[in-house]
């Protein structure tokens, strides 16, 4: 049998031998995973290790993989969406207006000005909340634990905004086809003004305890170093491609629901390393404060939060009780009895961890004949070994939280 055939840790074990009738080094496997708890998700690494420090890595996904576009491939377009939450589950509601405006370059649906808005808004919400998790949880693997406790309970806030809106937290299946599928409320912007009030202060501390911390510096700094070249090369997207140097934000080169509006600065770094990519996220949230703070201020008149399509929206839960033209409606648009026209489109959006893309394929019928999510995780973490070869133990631990490998988005 071919050695690249066999398992790594049995590879590894044929090397430990090697090495051991060379010079007498002590080696040994170390499977970091999948259930070991710093790994941030279900998937393993199995590590050569030289002591403590790694010689080559192996990684293996596939434990919670669900066979997501499969799945899709036979459910109505509507019953989508909730597949696409549990993708990057800590931004889920950017994954539903992704899909949402999937199809509505589908069906060539023009969406009204404020609803754009109105999802900008929650975009970004997810956006901060995405980062906040990150980073915080970076500073937990450092061993600072304060940080994390402090601002997690924001997270909570802008899931109380979810709750309002949506009524659902994590998970939110968000939005409609054309926008909404009610307006907001008055409490859902009085609680969206209290966290633009709140927050910020909250973060300028938690920026405050890290970026100057020398014992924060000394564990990130030339950490996890990545080259623009290289993360190009692997297709890197997102936080951490801007963090080697490379500016592409998909809202600026390729703009969508009206971020064209907005005035927002792209943060970049330099060195790609773990402590770029901490920068990076910190100076986003600051962005993505100011993109909702534009967004009130220059929300148009009006109540408008869907576009004018009764083929595709969902008619009022009141009439689908008590009335059977709606009921009927109702159930040919969540069957997907609607026909739609035959294309092939795709449509990216930024994501808290790069360019999340939907690929599809339709032939008329009431399901997708193809449809590929582009996870951003996915494509990165096949850069993690090389991230990480080299490097202490420890070190494979913060360059993997600073990668922020969401697992239902690697394992779709």
């Amino acid at each position: 049998m071919s050695e690249l055939l066999l398992p790594p840790e049995h590879r590894y074990a044929k090397i430990i031998k090697e090495k051991l009738n060379d010079d007498g080094s002590e080696l040994s496997i170390l499977n970091l995973g999948p259930t070991h708890p710093a790994t941030h998700g279900i998937f393993q690494n199995i590590l050569l290790m030289d002591g403590e420090r790694i010689l080559e890595a192996e990684p293996t996904i596939g434990y919670i993989h669900r066979a997501f576009e499969k799945i899709a491939e036979n459910r109505p377009f509507y019953q989508i969406t909730p597949l696409t939450d549990r993708m990057n589950y800590c931004s889920s509601p950017i994954n539903n207006m992704g899909w949402w405006m999937t199809l509505e370059k589908l069906l060539d649906i023009e969406v009204p000005k404020r609803a754009q808005y109105l999802r900008v808004i929650v975009m970004e919400l997810a956006r901060i909340t995405d980062h906040l998790i990150c980073n915080s949880i970076l500073g937990v693997d450092t061993g600072a634990y304060t940080g994390f406790l402090y601002v997690f309970q924001f997270r909570e806030k802008v899931y109380e905004i979810y709750e309002e809106i949506c009524g659902a937290r994590l998970t939110t299946n968000m939005g409609r086809i054309g926008g909404f599928e009610r307006d907001w409320s008055p409490k859902a912007f009085e609680l969206l003004n209290t966290f633009l009030e709140e927050f910020p202060v909250a973060w300028k501390e938690f920026e405050n305890l890290f970026e100057r911390n020398r014992i924060f510096i000394d564990r990130t700094v030339n950490v996890g170093a990545i080259s623009a070249e290289k993360a190009m090369a692997y297709g890197f997207t997102g936080p951490n491609l801007r963090a080697a140097g490379v500016d592409y934000d998909v809202r600026v080169a390729q703009p969508y629901s009206s971020y064209e509006d907005f005035d927002f600065i792209v943060p970049v770094g330099k060195s790609g390393d773990t402590y770029d990519r901490f920068c990076v996220r910190n100076a986003e949230v600051w962005e993505s404060l100011s993109i909702i703070k534009q967004a009130l201020a220059k929300m148009p008149a009006g109540n408008e939060y869907h576009a004018d399509v009764p083929d595709y929206y969902l008619p009022p839960k009141e009439d689908v009780y008590h009335n059977m033209e709606s009921l009927i409606y109702h159930f040919k648009i969540v069957m997907g009895e609607v026909p739609v026209p035959v294309a092939e489109i795709y449509h990216p959006v930024e994501g808290g961890n790069g360019e999340i893309g939907f690929y599809l394929v339709t032939d008329g019928s009431r399901t997708p004949y193809r449809l590929h999510f582009r996870r951003p995780c996915f494509i990165y973490y096949q850069a993690y070994p090389e991230m990480i070869k080299g490097a202490l133990l420890s070190d494979a631990i913060v360059i993997l939280s600073s990668l922020n490998v969401i697992a239902g988005e690697l394992d779709a």
